[in-house]
Parts: structure tokens; C-alpha cells; sequence
């Protein structure tokens, strides 16, 4: 399974996956929006300074993720990032 945080970031809707680090050395965790796509995010960063996602607001979000892949995903409130992998 393959956790993901949904939160309203910036007027849109962010995905962060606190279990793929992007880069372990800046500790950045992958993320994807509507625009933009996958990129990195500083996990901690936006989830304190950003809201909490409604399943209505991200549901268009995560059945983008579904379509390209991303079958076996978890959404989670928070978690903590992993950069050991």
C-alpha cells in the first residue's frame, strides 16, 4: 500500500507521499497535482501550512493517481516521512 496525504495547498489540491522520498538529502517526499504533476514537497512544510483535503475536493485527484497507476494507494491524514528506504 502506498500511503498519500491529500491537503489544500495553495488554492489546489496536493497528493504527498510521505513514503517516496524525492531527495533524502533536502528530505523532500514526492508529491502530484493537477498541474505540475509529480514534483517534490517539503512534507512537514505544507502540511503546516495547509488544510486537511475533503474527500469531495481530492476525489478528482485521486482518480487521476488511480488512472496512471497508482492502484494500491492509502489516504492517510498525516504520516511521517520515510527516508531510510
Amino acid at each position: 500500500m502506498t500511503k498519500v496525504t491529500f491537503r489544500k495547498w495553495k488554492g489546489e489540491i496536493i497528493a504527498l507521499f510521505p513514503d517516496i522520498p524525492w531527495n533524502p538529502h533536502d528530505y523532500t517526499t514526492a508529491s502530484y497535482m493537477h498541474i505540475g504533476q509529480h514534483s517534490s514537497a517539503d512534507y512537514q512544510y505544507v502540511v503546516a501550512h495547509s488544510r486537511p483535503a475533503t474527500e469531495p475536493q481530492y476525489r478528482d485527484l485521486l482518480a487521476e493517481l488511480r488512472a496512471i497507476g497508482y492502484d494500491d494507494l492509502r489516504v492517510v491524514q498525516r504520516a511521517r516521512p520515510r527516508f531510510d528506504l
